[in-house]
């Protein structure tokens, strides 16, 4: 049952895709506009292709998944920490809402001159954009959830006489993992576009660049249909890491416990 309605969620995607491909070809096709802002569906395709042949958006793509997968885990470290710390501690409840109350509404591009000056233009200023970026809004989660938590259970671990560590791991982790999931699930979106921005302003770090140099590198050439291509494979991954990664450990957890917030 599960199977036959996961089969047709993807084949009303597919139609949709589809028609929007056709619409897209149609206009393409009608001679209204240059190919130079809208080519063809074809065009789009076959620039995805040389760049899969050559190899070069490959390269930039795992370059790019690198970037996230490495600043995620920095951010939600110190998301934990610091939410950690303002559950456990009225002092740092107060230090971090100041934090997020300053830092949550700073975009990460628009601290591009400060970073430049300490971290210059390699790939550890991408990472410093990337965590500003992701890490707030999975404090704001993790502390939402920390919170949600029943006194009861965080009295048991009392009782039990559990260290902190032993408290974190088997009654704050399991108990708000709903809400530290759907951080996750923002701080990857999130990344994406912090990503993104910041390899067209930087470039090519280290003499390669990802995913955001490629679209940035078809722009200044005027190849508009490897801009699209570039644009195309963003798209793919975040759709395949939302169904085969996101999805499959929300039904295998959060779904499976009875715990959807």
């Amino acid at each position: 049952m599960k199977n036959n309605l996961l089969g047709k969620r993807y084949l009303v995607r597919i139609f949709w895709i589809l028609i929007l491909g056709i619409i897209w070809e149609s206009i393409a096709l009608s001679g209204r506009f240059s190919p130079l802002i809208f080519p063809s569906v074809q065009n789009v395709i076959e620039s995805l292709f040389k760049s899969i042949i050559s190899g070069e958006i490959i390269g930039e793509t795992l370059y790019s998944l690198n970037l996230i997968c490495k600043s995620l885990f920095i951010g939600i470290i110190i998301a934990m920490v610091l939410s950690i710390l303002s559950v456990r501690s009225k002092v740092f409840e107060g230090l971090v809402e100041t934090l997020i109350a300053i830092a949550h509404p700073l975009p990460g591009i628009a601290l591009l001159p400060l970073i430049i000056l300490w971290l210059g233009t390699g790939s550890s200023a991408i990472v410093f954009i990337i965590v500003h970026s992701v890490v707030w809004p999975m404090v704001l989660n993790l502390s939402t959830g920390f919170k949600s938590i029943p006194n009861i259970y965080k009295q048991l671990g009392d009782n039990y006489e559990l260290g902190l560590f032993e408290i974190i791991r088997h009654i704050l982790i399991p108990a708000s993992f709903p809400y530290f999931l759907a951080g996750v699930k923002i701080g990857w979106a999130r990344a994406w576009r912090a990503l993104i921005s910041a390899e067209m302003v930087f470039g090519a770090a280290g003499g390669i660049g990802g995913l955001g140099w490629f679209i940035f590198k078809k722009r200044v050439f005027m190849d508009t249909a490897g801009i699209y291509s570039g644009l195309i494979v963003i798209v793919l991954i975040g759709i395949l890491v939302e169904d085969m990664l996101f999805n499959k450990l929300e039904k295998a957890t959060v779904k499976k416990w009875g715990m959807s917030i």
